[in-house]
């Protein structure tokens, strides 16, 4: 059993670039909080093995997602959850005054920095 309760500091940039704050995980699932700031654009990459669920908490942005011939972008909302299948291409970036947060499930747990790999950018972003 874990318990865990939110950093105040990121512990961890994601594959991205955006900024993550572990929470409770198992040998089968794990939980992040994951922060934009305003204005950035994280890296475009997709996952080898996982999956994940977001649900988003604050903020506002977008979400861009293209697996195979479907392609699709996304407002990124409070209350908004979204999947991001095994293989699909993704970008996010926040379009708002404040923090895009979001809440994301892993599954399986994340392996590791080696799961995500680097996809062509859908939008522009600084080195």
């Amino acid at each position: 059993m874990e318990s865990k309760t939110l950093s105040s500091t990121p512990d961890c940039l994601a594959p991205d670039h955006s900024e993550i704050r572990l929470l409770a995980a198992t040998g089968r699932v794990s939980t992040v909080h994951c922060s934009l700031p305003a204005g950035q654009a994280s890296l475009a990459v997709a996952h080898k093995s996982v999956e994940e669920i977001w649900y988003f908490l604050e903020g506002q942005g977008e979400v861009w997602r293209r697996q195979g011939d479907d392609e699709e972008v996304t407002a990124a909302v409070p209350g908004v959850s979204l999947t991001i299948p095994t293989g699909t291409h993704f970008q996010f970036r926040n379009t708002g005054a404040a923090p895009l947060r979001f809440l994301c499930v892993t599954v399986p747990a994340w392996p590791g920095e080696d799961e995500a790999y680097r996809v062509k950018d859908y939008w522009a972003v600084d080195s």
